[in-house]
């Protein structure tokens, strides 16, 4: 992990949190031609086993944001991963994140993660390849969804 990234819980309607995830929606709009805020609720991470999570430098200075909550259904074992974002230029962000939310998401006994993006989102798509995330079939509301790749990692 980056020491000079420190990613920590946060309350998911702060104003810190707040001005991260519209900036996540406003990028992925202009990737996407869609903000994915429809994907997410402050309620998903305000459940058991959920979390959501900020990154700042040393200075204190806002870097990026994740969220894990648990997946909807029968499956237990299994959290989710949204709104991850780091903001641009920014170096070693994303990866401080994601390692916090595998941390996190052994700690609430999870054995897998899912997450879905866009395919036109060749940036993460190739993040999540790189930190041993594989494509798996698509899952509840991506299910049929031409535009969609759903990635998943054992923990």
């Amino acid at each position: 992990m980056n020491p000079a990234v420190l990613v920590s819980s946060c309350e998911p309607d702060s104003a810190d949190a707040c001005l991260l995830v519209e900036e996540l929606s406003a990028a992925l709009a202009a990737i996407t031609g869609d903000s994915g805020a429809s994907s997410f609720s402050v309620a998903d991470v305000r459940v058991a086993r959920s979390v959501f999570a900020v990154a700042r430098d040393q200075r204190g200075d806002l870097l990026g944001c994740a969220a894990l909550r648990p997946l909807d259904g029968d499956t237990n074992d299994v959290g989710e991963v949204k709104r991850m974002y780091a903001r641009p230029g920014t170096r070693g962000v994303g990866a401080a994140l994601l390692a916090f939310v595998e941390s996190q998401a052994g700690a609430f006994a999870y054995q897998e993660l899912w997450l879905e993006t866009r395919k036109v989102n060749l940036r993460a798509v190739a993040f999540y390849q790189r930190h041993g995330y594989v494509q798996i079939d698509n899952y509840g509301k991506y299910v049929g969804r031409e535009d969609a790749i759903c990635l998943g990692k054992r923990l």
